[in-house]
């Protein structure tokens, strides 16, 4: 019987399928560097984004190194991702509109203190 993976991050979800959908052939340890998580961390993303079936790993046939993967999307996977960028971009835009806010205080409050010295 398959173990179930607990869900990953929908952000870190997005992150991993684009830069996969851009470089197939990055390795793990690329991916970490370039996500800022663990190689453990992206081990385990992949393995949950190959059980979900929005990607699948294979070896490069003709590179003579076989650890080399090369990860592709599939098709559920292609449909995920529009998916996740639609959530990512709402996110990331609530996200912008409260810190335009708070550098807005920040900022007129900062000018009240200017005035009073």
């Amino acid at each position: 019987m398959a173990k179930t993976l607990k869900p990953i991050n929908p952000d870190v979800h997005f992150r991993l399928l684009s830069l996969l959908e851009e470089e197939p052939e990055l390795t793990q340890r690329e991916l970490a560097g370039k996500l800022g998580i663990s190689l453990g961390g992206v081990n385990y993303c992949l393995k949950a984004l190959i059980e979900i079936g929005h990607i699948k790993a294979g070896n490069f046939s003709k590179n003579p190194n076989k650890s080399v993967y090369l990860y592709l999307l599939t098709p559920k996977g292609i449909s995920e991702k529009t998916k996740l960028t639609a959530g990512f971009l709402k996110r990331k835009m609530a996200e912008f509109r409260l810190l335009k806010k708070e550098i807005e205080t920040v900022q007129s409050k900062a000018k009240k203190n200017d005035m009073g010295h």
